[in-house]
């Protein structure tokens, strides 16, 4: 199998962390998000939305972080994405909740808008307001995981079992790194996500995220 990806991706890093944990071996084709490379028309070829991550399986193509993360589990039969079909929902129904709200509010409203020139406002003033809204929004989120979601000292975010949900999870909360989030205010975030940091294959597979961070450094960015 072929996983188009970049390494610091907010979507391809789940993916990558789920296959280093289990043991999948997954041929990784760099697609370099930050030269444009995605808009190249040899890459328009494999997924016209000009995104990563793609997985290739033997000429069968998924272009969407949370199918491909469905998809794998089920390949190798993960108890992650569990079968029982009211734990199956839960699990679906927790992936949905961050890819249609918590990711478009705290990554591209916020994390986004002030770290990627093509998410940027030219206007100041606009930009201000922009990032303000992004940050309002994405406190509304975390307040439901953090309250709600993983409340009662709840250990991940579908119950007693970590899932393909805490993996995709974690790529999203990791991206408030680039931009200084710490988390501090929310203690039930901080210990998930601490969890999840204490998996093996973290760091390596993280090791993008952290340069990137790094690279990052100096703006007085607004955070959380």
């Amino acid at each position: 199998m072929k996983l188009y990806m970049h390494p610091a991706s907010t979507t391809c890093r789940p993916i990558m962390l789920f296959a280093a944990d289990h043991g999948i071996a997954l041929e990784q084709q760099v697609v370099d998000l930050f030269t444009g490379e995605q808009f190249k028309p040899n890459y328009v070829a494999v997924n016209p939305s000009c995104q990563v991550p793609v997985l290739e399986d033997e000429g069968f193509r998924l272009t969407e972080s949370s199918a491909i993360l469905k998809y794998l589990a089920d390949k190798i039969g993960s108890a992650e994405y569990p079968r029982e079909l009211q734990a199956r929902a839960r699990v679906n129904e927790m992936m949905d909740w961050l890819n249609t709200g918590f990711y478009r509010s705290f990554g591209y409203g916020l994390c986004y808008a002030q770290l990627l020139e093509d998410y940027k406002l030219a206007d100041p003033a606009a930009q201000s307001l922009a990032v303000a809204a992004g940050k309002r929004h994405a406190e509304r989120f975390l307040r439901v995981l953090e309250g709600n979601l993983l409340a009662g000292g709840r250990a991940w975010l579908c119950g007693d079992a970590v899932t393909i949900a805490d993996y995709l999870a974690s790529g999203m909360i990791s991206l408030g790194e680039v931009i200084g989030c710490t988390y501090g205010g929310y203690p039930n975030i901080a210990r998930w996500y601490g969890r999840m940091k204490d998996r093996p294959n973290w760091r390596t597979v993280n090791a993008a995220l952290y340069g990137w961070a790094e690279a990052a450094r100096g703006p007085a960015y607004v955070t959380l």
